[in-house]
């Protein structure tokens, strides 16, 4: 059963809503309308994905857009599906059942959910920021892997003592497809790799070269070649607000409740 569902009355509302013009669809053999599609959706298990719907629409609901805004989402919408010409887009509003107001309700949303994500979660994302900022690091490091412990202290002392450039050991011995790249990897999110290889590189200086470490089926040699500290800038401030949003639409969804009538 979903553990995530919605408060009946208001389930009970959008579903009367949705059918009070009776509409329905036939595909094949099957007819699609009011009195199945509730069983349909969770079967297909979409119901959660409605739910959502339901619960951006009426956080949204107080969230206006100027002309300016309108015109612009619009555009956006239109172009999103190459709707090109007026003609175009009045037989899309057409053959999806649609009314011009309609189809610009549907077009400001994104706009209204984030404005909603701005004021809701904004004050918080800089304390968020500063929370998650250790995973948001990225890093530039070297790694070769094998599984083979003798063949990695073979290198590591080889490598200790220079007598062959760390690019030239991982094309040469490392089993992963960062032989191709001479084991440089990234930069990557230090929340990416493995997490016994995040942590290594975490507490690493730069250039500081490990001694082989087992990691999941592999034996790794890895050096930190760069460390990039995150800024809290536009791309990172959008990630994390949509993060904020996620966490609060799973706990709005715990809310939900089903029930079954007969």
């Amino acid at each position: 059963m979903l553990g995530c569902l919605y408060a009946k009355k208001n389930f009970d509302l959008l579903l009367h809503a949705s059918f009070a013009m009776k509409f329905s669809a036939q595909v094949g053999t099957q007819t699609i309308n009011g009195d199945n599609i509730f069983p349909l959706l969770m079967r297909y298990q979409l119901l959660p994905q409605l739910l959502r719907e339901v619960i951006v629409d009426q956080a949204t609901v107080e969230f206006e857009c100027t002309p300016e805004e309108q015109e612009i989402a619009l555009k956006r919408f239109y172009d999103r599906y190459q709707l090109t010409s007026p003609e175009a887009q009045e037989a899309w509003a057409t053959q999806q059942g649609l009314t011009a107001q309609e189809v610009v309700t549907i077009a400001v949303r994104p706009l209204k959910l984030e404005k909603f994500k701005v004021q809701t979660f904004g004050k918080n994302l800089e304390s968020y920021f500063l929370k998650r900022k250790a995973s948001l690091d990225q890093v530039i490091y070297s790694l070769i892997r094998t599984q083979d412990i003798g063949i990695a202290q073979e290198l590591y002392f080889r490598l200790q003592d220079d007598q062959v450039a760390f690019a030239d050991i991982a094309r040469q011995h490392s089993l992963g497809p960062e032989a191709e790249t001479g084991g440089m990897v990234g930069p990557v999110a230090l929340e990416t790799p493995h997490p016994t290889l995040a942590k290594i590189l975490s507490i690493s200086q730069p250039g500081q070269l490990w001694a082989p470490t087992k990691v999941g089926d592999w034996i790794i040699i890895v050096r930190l070649d760069k460390l990039i500290p995150a800024q809290l800038d536009e791309a990172i401030s959008q990630r994390l607000m949509n993060e904020l949003f996620n966490q609060w639409m799973q706990t709005q969804l715990q809310t939900v409740q089903l029930t079954q009538t007969e």
